[in-house]
């Protein structure tokens, strides 16, 4: 099997899955229509493209949570173009310094075209929302392997200052959520409504998708090795410590 690697980092994403009206919510990771929509700007497909999109869609999805970010809200006000009338105050949610790997695993030749629309995009990247640029560029290249797998060989993708906060662990756990291999058997897992059928402004719509919740284990590049106490003598016994002798010493 082929996958494409993303790197999905930046100060702001907004990933939501069920935002209605004025209250805009963003999931605790990328969706996968969010990822989609991605994948379609930077080929230049038309929304109402449907037979484009539904290739992309077709393709096996999946996410690490390599730093989870902050969650924030934000307040925003509008105004009417033509009529200059205020519009409802809408309350925004985003994750800042957040930091995905996502996967996508399916025809090696649309990948190849995806990995190349991505370095040079049709239309400018956002995550989730236009507000939202990368910042670093998205992608991370095709490898030769299985979804799962290559979410757990990509080195950790945190940026440097989170990871020395790990500095005292070789290894990290991180989490991941990805669809289930349709050729094994595994365990059921939870739905998520973010499975694109249409991009299309007057009827965008999105099917449910079922969603896998696994953890892997990433080496730490910034780990530092335990210090080992100093010993002395054959037996490396720890040498001995008492402050007072000085005073003692000083007294006689």
């Amino acid at each position: 099997m082929t996958v494409l690697l993303l790197r999905l980092a930046g100060p702001l994403q907004a990933w939501g899955a069920s935002a209605r009206f004025v209250r805009r919510t963003t999931e605790s990771a990328p969706t996968k229509s969010g990822v989609i929509g991605l994948l379609a700007a930077a080929q230049g497909l038309d929304r109402a493209a449907d037979t484009g999109l539904a290739r992309l869609a077709a393709l096996r999805f999946g996410v690490r949570i390599d730093q989870p970010g902050t969650r924030v809200r934000d307040f925003q006000t509008a105004h009417h173009a033509v009529t200059g009338k205020s519009m409802p105050l809408s309350e925004r949610f985003y994750l800042a310094d957040a930091v995905f790997t996502a996967a996508l695993e399916g025809d090696p030749v649309l990948l190849s075209d995806l990995d190349e629309a991505l370095r040079r995009p049709a239309h400018p990247l956002f995550l989730g929302r236009r507000s939202c640029p990368p910042a670093v560029p998205v992608e991370l290249g095709i490898r030769d392997t299985v979804l799962q797998q290559a979410l757990e060989d990509e080195p950790w993708q945190a940026a440097d200052w989170y990871q020395r906060l790990r500095r005292r662990d070789r290894t990290v756990p991180l989490s991941v959520l990805r669809e289930p291999d349709p050729g094994a058997e595994e365990p059921r897992g939870d739905f998520q409504r973010d499975q694109p059928l249409s991009f299309a402004a007057e009827h965008r719509r999105h099917a449910l998708r079922p969603v896998i919740s696994t953890t892997v284990e990433v080496a730490n590049p910034r780990a530092v090795p335990a210090r080992r106490p100093a010993t002395v003598g054959p037996g490396g016994s720890v040498p001995r410590h008492e402050p007072f002798d000085a005073l003692e010493e000083e007294s006689l």
